[in-house]
Order: structure tokens, then sequence, then C-alpha cells
């Protein structure tokens, strides 16, 4: 079974981010939203852990997201993938379940 798990909160402010990355199991995909798109961003102090993670789950930030708080995706951790919110919706429908991480 394939989860989908959002985090809409910052690392900088929650360890919402971390906890779901300890959760997540392999296969697993990961959409930061909102806030949650600076867990994203390389240099940051989540950074170390966002990387360590993707060597078994995928991890996305919704692109209006990032646009919206004025990140550009070049400060982006390599390997994390920009969806749009047509990616999103075929995020939900890929996988089997969604978790919302508030």
């Amino acid at each position: 079974m394939s989860i989908l798990h959002t985090v809409n909160k910052s690392p900088l402010d929650r360890t919402t981010l971390k906890s779901c990355l300890n959760l997540a199991v392999k296969g697993a995909s990961v959409l930061l939203i909102e806030d949650g798109v600076y867990g994203a961003v390389s240099g940051a102090e989540s950074t170390q852990m966002v990387q360590d993670a993707m060597g078994d789950v995928a991890v996305y930030v919704l692109g209006p997201d990032l646009k919206a708080r004025g990140v550009d995706e070049s400060r982006l951790i390599d390997g994390v993938k920009v969806v749009d919110y047509d990616g999103f919706v075929d995020l939900t429908t890929d996988n089997d379940t969604v978790s919302a991480w508030v």
C-alpha cells in the first residue's frame, strides 16, 4: 500500500516534518505544501534529515507554494521534485492513502 504524506508546517516552527520522515515507510511519497516547503530548502536546518530520508521516500514540493513564499526552485535540495496543482492531484490518485500531517 502506497502512502502520500502531506506536510504543511515549517520545520522551523514544528517537528511535523521530522515525525513524518521518521514514520514514512520505504516507497512512500512526501509532499511539502504551504509553509512545509521550507523543509525542501538546501542549507536549512532540516536539509540533512530530508536528504537522509530521500533514500527511502520520494520528496515533492508544491511549486505555487514555493512561489508564494518567494523561494526560488534553485534553492531546493537536489532530488526534490517540484509539482504543480495537477501534479498534486496525480500524487493523490497514484497513492492508496493520503495522510495529512498538521
